[in-house]
């Protein structure tokens, strides 16, 4: 058996663990746009203030491709899936043969399109090392930087820039920063604070027109720079699921087995497909590092014969900007219990259908795992004493029984 995994990332790591648990003889290639041995992309803007080497970016350990005897093809790009052939072009015209197949190519920044742009010679996206070690070569002491975008890159962009004394200001159309994952009150508490560490926002407004240096907003302010960042959103690369033949929505589409609709033998995982909310019953891009792991391994077992299912997907974000952290999870159209004390500390509980639907904390976001067991194992919060997980996430709170069977996956007790 012959498997090829298009990407090298957190999905494409995943489906060569999963196919390694249950084939450990098939040939499985790695191809990747990228040059670097696999990666944690959240750690980029760690490695930009110096928090961290390249050697500890690393996702699994330097052998990890040798122990799996895997063969890589990197700085490689996939130019087309030809699925009745069972190939893959890659960008020198050569194709390589599959059995199996896996897409994991993830997503990419997206740019809209912005009047005089063109002109900005110092401009970059926040996506990738390449991108990380661009800002870096150009960013100099006390930089007046201009960040597009308030979202979660914009934001790990300019906390990683607060090591170079970079001048920062960060705009936005939306109303508030971080609207993807929290509610007005959170955003409020998290602006102030990131306010304190002396980056400036403008919200509610837009950029009119770049020139060489200086930014026009819609909102008539002018915002002087000497270099751009663009973190205005990502787009997941659907490209060659969509080409091929595959059934393609904001994101490639598949089963819970990750095999993706209308390809034989094409599988898919990652930041650049769908996954079942179960909090809302939607499909949606799940665009997170545990999802895309998951999917893969799900994925790999399949493609290695063991039939599995990938459920239980959440929105989930665990993330801190300038010292102050959150976790966030599932969605928050229900009922609210909400506690603050409106400096640093922020909780709120979502419940709809007697069962916890998603949850913030900010500041003390210990033990939210429990919060999160809440939701994905879809339990009644009459089994349990709510009242006292409102307080503080306990195992206590509930039965012997059920901190066994539920939250312990029934190994051994829990006490």
């Amino acid at each position: 058996m012959k498997y090829v995994i298009i990407g090298n990332s957190a999905a494409a790591i995943g489906t060569v663990q999963g196919i390694r648990q249950v084939d450990k003889e098939g040939q499985i290639v790695v191809i990747s746009d990228e040059k670097y041995h696999t990666y944690s992309r959240p750690l980029i803007s760690y490695w930009l203030k110096g928090a961290v080497t390249e050697e500890n970016m690393r996702y699994r350990d330097e052998d990890f491709y040798e122990k799996n005897d895997v063969d890589t093809l990197f700085g490689t790009k996939v130019t087309k899936i030809n699925p009745s052939a069972k190939t893959v072009t890659i960008e020198n015209g050569n194709e390589i043969s599959y059995d199996k197949l896996m897409i994991a190519a993830g997503s990419k920044p997206f740019i809209p399109p912005m009047e005089g742009l063109d002109k900005v010679t110092k401009k970059f996206t926040f996506m990738t090392f390449d991108s990380a070690k661009a800002v870096k070569e150009a960013v100099t002491k006390g930089a007046k930087v201009l960040i597009v975008g308030a979202g979660l890159i914009g934001l790990k962009a300019a906390e990683a820039l607060e090591h170079y004394g970079a001048d920062m200001t960060v705009i936005d159309l939306a109303d508030r920063i971080l609207p993807s994952i929290l509610d007005e009150d959170a955003s409020a508490i998290m602006q102030k604070h990131i306010e304190s560490k002396g980056v400036k926002f403008i919200l509610g407004t837009s950029v009119k027109e770049f020139s060489e240096n200086s930014a026009l907003l819609n909102n008539g302010d002018t915002v002087e720079f000497d270099m751009v960042i663009l973190a205005v959103g990502v787009r997941p690369n659907t490209e060659l699921a969509a080409e091929a033949g595959g059934t393609v929505n904001r994101g490639i589409v598949t089963d819970q087995k990750q095999a993706v609709n209308g390809l034989k033998d094409v599988y898919a995982a990652g930041d650049c497909t769908e996954s079942l909310d179960i909090t809302t019953g939607q499909q949606k891009i799940l665009a997170l590092l545990p999802n895309a792991f998951m999917q893969g391994e799900v994925a790999g077992q399949n493609m290695a014969g063991k039939e599995t299912y990938y459920l239980n997907a959440i929105p989930m974000n665990a993330i801190g900007f300038f010292g102050l952290h959150i976790i966030t999870a599932g969605s928050y159209d229900g009922e609210a219990f909400t506690e603050t004390d409106g400096v640093k500390n922020y909780k709120k509980l979502v419940t709809k259908d007697n069962e916890l639907k998603g949850f913030i904390l900010m500041g003390d976001v210990k033990r939210a795992g429990i919060y999160t067991s809440l939701i994905k194992h879809h339990i009644s919060i009459d089994e349990c004493d709510f009242e006292l997980l409102k307080e503080k996430p306990q195992m206590i709170a509930f039965s012997r029984g059920y901190r066994n069977e539920k939250l312990a996956g029934g190994y051994g007790n829990v006490d």
